[in-house]
């Protein structure tokens, strides 16, 4: 089977490389005459391009080319030629020059004035008086004068359109003189065109006779490849089949014996029924004689007679018994030669089966291994679970604090804008007592008033250690007193506040995470840490405190 794979694929790897052949070779060819095709059409459309631009051009030749093929082309292009010059003919104009017809417009001109001169001779000789015949010849002078007019009006129109025609005359000759060059190029290129039509034709018979032929020797080759494989294949199922008849008969043989080897194993425990039940009768027998002698030991004398026969006809059963026990063990050597036999055979039975529970055991050892193994993830996956559990309730817990927090935080803020408000009324009732009192020490100080109330009036910088200490009355100082303390209070809450979060921010990264400064700090100042828009807030409230007192800022 394997040797018939391998020719099938070898025979179709070589029907596949001769087809890649004949494709490479198609593709080729199909490349040179598109190749060509194209180079004819960019030809063809550069004529069109070129002669076929202004009032459809050559539209009639290029009508005509149908296929590649113009119509009414004859040998050497003589109906051509013979057509240009027809149509040359016509626009030159029944082949007279201008001069003649001038004359015999002159002339033409001359007959008509005479006749005109006989008529007016005619109507003059008609009038009496000199008087009517000046005033016919008036009349008629003026009759004549719009003619003239009228001819001159008429003579302007016509040399316009003379013009037009002789300008649309140039038009017609340039366009028929681009038509004919369009038709000698489009002559060429038809010609071109049944050359590389008979090429390809040829090409093409020939290629089609070259494909044939190696189509041929492909289809034969495979076909006795096939040939090869299918006799392969015969023999191969001859040779299954005889394989299978001869299992078969091994089968037969293998259940007969099995057969036999039951029959004798039945016989054999027959066997064995019959002796312990021979041996059973001799006990009973044994017994019965010895209850015989133990109750006739009266009676021994006289019946020793008797029992010397009997013990006679005893011995020779015994020795009958002995005869045959020999033959039964002759028998039970062979039967136990046999059954060594197959004892053998069980006991490679029973090696296979401890091999067998052997891996057997390897297998639940890896059981127990792995239910061990699922018994300790369960339990880390339920430690897990709790410690989740107790990771969220105390992040609701701290949810909650925060919350709190937030409260007081907002209290806080209320607290700073109202203090805000009162220390600006009392910086206010300050400046006002202070500017009808301090005159004096405001000049010994040396630092103008406007400095201070630049700062937005408040008390606490007045108190800073870089300027001194004024002698102020005891109104004027208690409201700064207290309201530094105050500020001095607030201040150092949010500026601890925020040097925590600080703290946290930038070396410890999670809440959760326990250092030596948070076990110092109190409970309700801490919570999770705040993130840069809230620390910007607390600035501006230290901002909005303006306090140099305090030990943080």
């Amino acid at each position: 089977w394997v040797a018939c794979v391998l020719q099938i694929m070898n025979g179709l790897e070589n029907f596949k490389h001769h087809f890649q052949e004949l494709a490479y070779t198609v593709n080729k060819t199909a490349g040179a005459h598109s190749d060509m095709a194209e180079e004819l059409s960019r030809q063809l459309e550069d004529i069109l391009s070129t002669y076929c631009h202004e009032d459809g051009g050559v539209g009639g030749e290029d009508a005509a080319v149908t296929n590649g093929q113009p119509d009414g082309v004859e040998v050497n292009g003589l109906s051509e030629k013979e057509d240009g010059k027809q149509e040359e003919a016509k626009l030159n104009g029944n082949g007279f020059p201008e001069k003649d017809q001038k004359k015999l417009q002159e002339k033409k001109k001359v007959k008509g004035l005479g006749k005109e001169i006989t008529l007016l001779m005619q109507t003059f000789n008609t009038l009496s008086t000199p008087e009517e015949k000046l005033g016919g010849l008036c009349k008629k002078y003026a009759e004549l004068l719009e003619e003239n007019r009228n001819a001159q009006k008429q003579m302007r129109s016509l040399q316009k359109k003379q013009t037009q025609l002789i300008q649309e005359k140039d038009h017609l000759r340039n366009e028929h003189s681009k038509a004919i060059l369009a038709r000698s190029k489009l002559e060429s290129l038809c010609r071109e065109l049944q050359r590389h039509n008979r090429t390809l034709k040829e090409d093409g018979v020939q290629r089609a006779r070259l494909e044939e032929e190696k189509r041929k020797e492909v289809t034969s080759h495979f076909q006795v490849t096939l040939n090869d494989i299918q006799a392969q294949m015969e023999q191969h199922n001859k040779r299954n089949a005889n394989l299978r008849q001869e299992n078969m008969e091994l089968a037969d043989k293998l259940k007969k014996l099995i057969e036999q080897y039951e029959l004798r194993e039945e016989h054999i425990d027959k066997v064995f029924k019959q002796k312990d039940l021979q041996q059973q009768l001799v006990d009973a027998k044994l017994h019965q004689a010895q209850a015989l002698l133990k109750g006739s030991e009266d009676r021994h004398q006289k019946e020793k007679d008797f029992l010397l026969k009997e013990a006679a006809e005893s011995q020779r059963m015994y020795e009958l018994m002995k005869q045959q026990e020999v033959h039964l063990k002759q028998q039970l050597s062979l039967y136990t030669e046999k059954f060594e036999e197959f004892q053998n055979t069980l006991s490679k039975s029973n090696e296979v089966f401890t091999t067998f529970k052997q891996e057997m055991e390897k297998m639940t050892k890896k059981i127990k291994k792995l239910e061990k193994e699922t018994t300790m993830y369960r339990s880390r996956w339920e430690s897990s679970n709790k410690a989740l559990l107790e990771m969220a309730e105390e992040k609701t817990l701290r949810d909650k604090e925060f919350e709190s927090l937030q409260v007081k935080v907002q209290r806080l803020e209320k607290l700073c804008r109202a203090l805000q408000i009162e220390r600006n009324e009392l910086s206010k009732k300050v400046q006002g007592v202070s500017t009808g009192v301090e005159s004096k020490p405001e000049t010994e100080t040396g630092s103008p008033s406007e400095a201070t109330d630049s700062e937005e009036g408040s008390p606490v910088h007045q108190n800073s250690p870089e300027t001194p200490q004024t002698s102020c009355s005891p109104a004027c100082h208690c409201a700064p007193e207290l309201e530094a303390e105050t500020h001095r209070e607030v201040c150092s809450v949010f500026c601890f506040k925020m040097f925590v979060n600080w703290y946290f921010i930038l070396f410890a990264g999670h809440s959760n995470l326990t250092f030596p400064l948070y076990k110092k700090v109190p409970k309700m100042l801490l919570d999770f840490p705040s993130p840069p828009v809230y620390i910007y807030l607390q600035i501006k409230i230290l901002r909005t405190l303006k306090c140099d007192l305090c030990f943080y800022c």
